[in-house]
């Protein structure tokens, strides 16, 4: 039995509302409400009736998103690789969620260009933030220049070399160990001069778009990202003609409390995105994670390559204008792009040795 969401009345038949396919009913009870706020939705309840609803349905009116649950039987995965078959639905984006942790799972998704595999318990709010990533990268995703037509074509995806992982697993583990009683020391400094958790977390956006916790010592008062609209003006990378900057970079930003102004100029506050490193969110070298809000202006095919490289503790951008009043907006996108096109680990080498006197700025920014 197909159940389906109904459109507002005063929509036409054709909707240009991402829909979404939700394959089971483990998960759809939960999830319903909050999907239902943005999405139009078809609850499917088993893999007949998807195939059956994609055969019959015209092309322009195809699900965006399919969301599938994975079960013992495993039949998603035959489904998928029919789905994969048919050119049709070639940029039918598919997420897997399951009850459970399993590699050969994820193996099969990632050979099956799944987009993503959430296991629960997961945190609806990043499903529904990825789903939004995925689509808009959809249709203004880069591809390779001039890229061919047929089985050569290929989308530009970032995979992590073998040797960079583990380099970034061992040092990452040592780092958090070795630093683990100066983290301490921190912790108890922030706590002791202002409220708040002692550790920030926010969502940024990393490699591909993908949604992450990304952490960092609070260098803030408790309030700052209800402030952050109104410093708008006093954003370095804000310009004229009412145009609305990307990157927020606050001059003298009023937020920032007398330990947190220190730990920024030194860059304690990012030590811990070592745990981030560790888990594999994002690597040593890499283009800076953004948070959503930022991400969410740069989705255009001229700045969207800095998406397609690696995301990381230090870059490009540290270790040349890190800091500095006049490093403009289209500066700093220009590094990212290139740093994604050309990284490799002479060039990782270079910017990690030139990030060590890169740590300390002067300019409150």
């Amino acid at each position: 039995m197909n159940q389906s969401l109904p459109l507002p009345a005063e929509q036409p038949f054709f909707s240009t509302r991402t829909k979404i396919a939700y394959v089971g009913s483990e998960f759809s009870r939960s999830l319903w409400d909050d999907l239902k706020l943005s999405y139009h939705v078809d609850l499917l309840e088993s893999i007949g009736s998807l195939e059956a609803q994609l055969g019959e349905t015209s092309f322009l009116n195809l699900p965006d998103v399919l969301l599938f649950e994975v079960g013992n039987d495993e039949a998603c995965f035959s489904c998928i690789e029919r789905i994969r078959m048919q050119p049709s639905l070639e940029g039918l984006i598919i997420i897997l969620l399951s009850r459970q942790e399993r590699q050969d799972w994820r193996v099969r998704a990632v050979s099956l260009k799944v987009h993503d595999l959430y296991v629960y318990p997961f945190d609806t709010t990043d499903l529904i933030d990825r789903i939004r990533f995925l689509i808009k990268i959809r249709v203004v995703r880069p591809l390779q220049v001039n890229r061919p037509i047929g089985k050569q074509r290929q989308a530009l995806e970032y995979k992590m070399p073998i040797s960079k992982r583990i380099f970034d697993i061992v040092v990452s583990a040592v780092a958090l160990f070795l630093l683990s009683p100066f983290f301490l020391v921190i912790a108890l400094i922030i706590a002791l001069e202002s409220r708040g958790p002692v550790i920030y977390r926010s969502k940024r956006v990393g490699t591909g778009y993908k949604v992450f916790d990304f952490y960092k010592f609070r260098s803030m008062n408790s309030s700052a990202d209800q402030q952050l609209d109104q410093l708008a003006s006093q954003n370095q990378y804000a310009g004229g003609h009412n145009k609305k900057a990307v990157f927020t970079k606050i001059s003298d930003d009023p937020r920032v409390t007398r330990v947190g102004q220190f730990i920024r100029n030194t860059s304690i506050d990012e030590l811990p995105q070592l745990f981030n490193i560790l888990i594999g969110d994002m690597s040593f070298v890499g283009n800076r994670p953004l948070p959503v809000y930022e991400a969410e202006l740069l989705t255009s095919n001229e700045w969207s390559m800095r998406f397609m490289g690696p995301a990381g503790l230090t870059g490009l951008w540290q270790i040349s204008k890190r800091g500095k009043k006049d490093m403009s907006e289209t500066e700093r996108k220009e590094l990212d792009n290139f740093y994604a096109k050309q990284h490799s680990f002479f060039l990782d080498l270079k910017i990690m040795i030139k990030t060590i006197p890169a740590l300390i700025q002067t300019e409150k920014v």
